[in-house]
């Protein structure tokens, strides 16, 4: 039995589910999201919390019970505060700043790359901090890892993006004078 789905995920107030044929949909203050729910799961809502099972001990039920259950939790969390991801940049002439519904990124290269933010996701760009945030895990943690993509961090300078509370290992460049 998978851990992480036999605990009962609790509905806060505020958060409406609603549960037609495979298809839950959570909503709370005009944000909303969808999930389908595969038909090796079985997803029931008594007293406030919701229960995740399987139908049965099958491969696929056994792989899927604790995803769809992380997957309720996420969206409930989504829907009622919403999720963050903050990167910093460092580097001389490394610039950020968002033009439009696109995000123009000047990171050392010749051209500036121009990344088209998805939608319900909104970007914030503030001195030396991208701010990625959205109600959907998954698009934010997407969109973060495609900003940091254009300039990883390296390990001799530190220069590049990183997320915020990354740590970069960093490493001794090579002795003027070894001898």
């Amino acid at each position: 039995m998978s851990k992480i789905g036999k605990r009962p995920i609790t509905i806060p107030e505020g958060v409406n589910i609603e549960q037609s044929d495979n298809i839950l949909a959570v909503s709370a203050n005009s944000n909303k999201l969808e999930l389908g729910i595969p038909r090796e799961t079985k997803v029931e809502i008594k007293d406030g919390k919701i229960l995740v099972s399987r139908v049965n001990d099958s491969k696929p039920a056994k792989e899927k019970h604790g995803l769809i259950a992380r997957l309720i939790a996420n969206m409930i969390e989504g829907v009622k505060d919403g999720f963050n991801k903050d990167l910093t940049f460092t580097g001389t002439g490394y610039r950020a700043a968002v033009a439009g519904n696109e995000l123009v990124l000047n990171m050392g290269y010749s051209h500036e790359i121009k990344l088209a933010i998805p939608e319900g996701i909104e970007v914030k760009v503030v001195k030396n901090t991208i701010t990625v945030s959205g109600i959907n895990k998954e698009k934010v943690g997407q969109f973060a890892a495609k900003v940091r993509e254009v300039r990883p961090p390296e390990v001799y300078k530190g220069k590049g993006i990183k997320y915020k509370e990354e740590h970069i290992r960093r490493k001794a460049g090579k002795t003027a004078a070894s001898k």
